[in-house]
């Protein structure tokens, strides 16, 4: 059963106000009204922020929004090419590929919908660190500029509470708004999303930042699947990390299905974060990995997934030097028979942030 947006908000703090997200033809930048500043908290329990039961899945486009320079550390392309480091390691600019004097940073990446999908949801999040070599504001963190394929730039405004948190030597946040009505008129292609709040420079926490755009899709090609999005800001490092879940399944033995994240700061090599799956009765729990992705360091700095059908991106660095955003299968056997299913992403050593999880599960037929 498809339930509506409203139904499956998480409750907000009381008096919290919610900004509308706009979209509309953007000039310069510097030009345009400063939009009021988005309401934030240090941290967000994890909610589910959308469900259906539909023929369909889930894709998403994502990207980074800084990275190393390359005339200024030999080793830096040899890291964009996927070489093990760390952000902290190196003066971190932005990735700019629009060649718009009125952008500062920009990133492109492709949306890539099945013949005959109709989008039933689409969300973009954002987010990055504000205090590197340079301090950003954080008024602006609930702003950010989307052009869908082909198109020009539109303001986009955090329709939700706004995470933000400043620990660890890091100034952290997350924003995000609903899309769909945009992505649904614009269809499949490379979007590009452009001054993501992020600060450049160096430091020991490091620069890092971008993008996830997740959609939701209805074919009636495909089999009938639970369609779930879960968001928050739950900061990471050493603690037990965000755990959601589905009831009322009614899960097949032999079910398939897919799960994502986005997290933020996740260094290459720092081991101990992990994503579990946990399903049946008695329950069984699983540490996910795969070939991008190694167990026990899941938080990796990769835009990686789904196998066989990675969206293209602009620019593809393979470590994004602090920006994950991963796609895992959830092959045949994996997930047991059951009425029930739990993820939970975790990290004791990097002092990382968790974003966003979602899933598409085979629902029995």
């Amino acid at each position: 059963m498809r339930q509506s947006l409203g139904q499956l908000l998480r409750p907000a703090a009381v008096g919290v106000l919610a900004l509308v997200a706009m979209w509309a033809p953007c000039g310069s930048p510097a030009a345009a009204p400063a939009a009021p500043p988005a309401p934030e908290a240090s941290s967000l329990a994890f909610g589910q922020r959308y469900y259906a039961l539909q023929h369909g899945g889930i894709v998403r486009a994502a990207n980074s929004s800084a990275t190393c320079r390359t005339n200024r550390t030999p080793s830096c392309a040899d890291v964009q090419a996927g070489a093990q480091a760390v952000n902290g390691d190196f003066d971190m600019f932005y990735i700019d590929v629009d060649r718009d004097s009125n952008t500062y940073n920009s990133s492109r990446a492709e949306v890539r919908l099945p013949s005959g999908s109709r989008v039933t949801y689409a969300r973009l999040y954002w987010g990055g660190n504000l205090r590197v070599g340079e301090q950003k504001p954080a008024e602006d963190n609930g702003r950010v500029l989307i052009a869908e394929p082909g198109g020009d730039y539109k303001e986009l405004l955090a329709d939700t509470v706004v995470g933000h948190d400043v620990a660890d030597g890091a100034d952290a946040f997350q924003a995000s708004a609903d899309v769909t009505g945009l992505v649904r008129d614009s269809g499949p292609g490379l979007y590009t999303v452009a001054d993501v709040n992020v600060a450049a420079g160096r430091s020991a926490a490091g620069a890092w930042g971008g993008w996830t755009l997740v959609v939701a899709y209805e074919n009636p090609a495909e089999p009938l699947r639970h369609l779930s999005l879960w968001d928050g800001f739950a900061p990471l490092g050493g603690r037990t990390g965000p755990e959601v879940g589905l009831s009322g399944l009614d899960l097949a033995e032999g079910a398939e299905g897919q799960v994502g994240l986005v997290a933020y700061n996740g260094d290459r090599g720092t081991t101990g974060d992990s994503l579990t799956v946990t399903t049946g009765t008695p329950a069984s729990t699983t540490m996910l990995a795969d070939s991008a992705n190694p167990a026990g360091d899941v938080l990796n700095s990769t835009v990686s997934g789904p196998a066989g059908a990675v969206p293209s991106r602009v620019p593809a660095y393979a470590n994004t030097l602090g920006y994950d955003s991963d796609v895992f299968p959830l092959g045949r056997g994996l997930l047991h028979a059951g009425d029930r299913v739990g993820f939970r992403l975790s990290s004791q050593q990097d002092a990382a942030w968790a974003g966003v999880l979602f899933t598409a599960l085979d629902a029995r037929r």
